[in-house]
């Protein structure tokens, strides 16, 4: 029994440390292209609270940054709160985008610093004061930048982003959004408003074309949830259009790393099951367990540290280095335990023996 569990234990570890440069991680899968935004104003909002009205402008620059506006009515009602916060994703699947150069303000002289922190796949973007408390109706103007949103295709470059976010709890009057383009015609821009749970996406009830490179969407009477989504089809050339950026997915381990992880259960199993009739003596040592615990332990760091330091700590991608790690991990932890167990049990008995 000493030597298989001996042999289970050093085959998990030497995986676990081979792991990490012998067995690549799968390759990132492909993600939606669709940007989604979500937002919401502090607590469940009051009953009758809305949004008015939500203007939105999308420039989309020659260099592939584009440029968003969005200009959002708030009606408070008789409650009061300190603001709003607005979550914009700057991840969707796996697909990876850019939120920079945030501003605020507001036209009816409401708090409007701006917070923005990452939380988990979105930004959020919190405007108001934090000493002061408004109600009624507050205009509130929040400004970004959004990169990584041009997606290269053979012959085209392609655009989607939902303009308002799908996180709204309160219903909003009309909406309105300008899509500003650079360069020649584009080749299509379309709108399509609605949520896939409350009978799908249709055309947004107005459009107007402002010339070859302005066009504007308006949509009245959206239900909490719903969403504005607009695609825009630019000529290949018009804008720079790196490829995009993803991450790996948050579980990204193989047949090897899965093998390697049931292998250090099976010998955590196996080790706790021995420990209740094998003598300690007769058990793996005890420097197996430190070098399984130690050994995991890198593993599922390195593989960990490769993504959040590549992107930050959301971006936490578990791979087959990572979960052979954590099987080592447990094989380690429980040949320690079970050792100082039986050691315990057996100098009691000992000492009653002697009593």
């Amino acid at each position: 029994m000493r030597r298989v569990l001996w042999a289970m234990a050093v085959a998990v570890g030497v995986s676990s440390v081979v792991a990490p440069f012998g067995l690549p991680a799968s390759a990132a899968v492909t993600g939606r292209v669709t940007g989604q935004g979500q937002a919401t104003a502090g607590p469940a909002p009051h009953a009758g609270e809305s949004i008015p009205t939500y203007d939105v402008v999308l420039r989309i620059r020659s260099d592939g940054v584009v440029r968003v506006r969005e200009t959002i009515t708030y009606d408070f009602q008789g409650r009061k709160e300190h603001g709003i916060v607005r979550r914009v994703p700057y991840r969707i699947d796996n697909r990876l985008y850019g939120i920079r150069n945030v501003r605020t303000s507001s036209s009816t002289g409401a708090p409007a610093r701006a917070e923005a922190s990452r939380m988990l796949h979105e930004v959020r973007i919190r405007v108001g004061g934090r000493h002061r408390m408004v109600s009624g109706r507050q205009a509130y103007v929040i400004e970004y930048d959004v990169t990584g949103a041009m997606t290269p295709l053979p012959g085209r470059v392609e655009f989607r982003w939902d303009a308002i976010g799908t996180g709204w709890d309160v219903p909003i009057g009309e909406v309105s959004v300008r899509v500003e383009l650079p360069g020649p015609a584009p080749l299509k821009v379309t709108c399509r408003a609605g949520a896939a749970g409350h009978g799908g996406y249709t055309r947004c009830g107005g459009r107007r074309e402002d010339g070859p490179s302005a066009i504007d969407f308006t949509q009245s009477g959206l239900r909490p949830h719903e969403s504005v989504l607009i695609r825009a089809v630019l000529p290949q050339g018009a804008v720079q259009a790196p490829p995009p950026r993803y991450a790996r997915p948050h579980f990204d381990a193989s047949w090897p790393g899965r093998l390697l992880f049931v292998a250090g259960v099976v010998a955590a199993l196996a080790v706790a099951s021995a420990g209740r009739t094998v003598r300690a003596s007769r058990l793996p040592a005890r420097w197996t367990g430190m070098f399984l615990a130690v050994t995991g332990t890198l593993a599922v760091g390195v593989d960990i540290a490769d993504d959040v330091l590549a992107h930050d700590m959301w971006a936490v991608s578990i791979g087959d280095p990572a979960l052979a790690g954590l099987g080592a991990l447990g094989a380690g932890a429980a040949l320690l335990i079970t050792i100082r167990r039986r050691r315990t049990a057996e100098r009691e008995t000992v000492e009653d023996q002697r009593a």
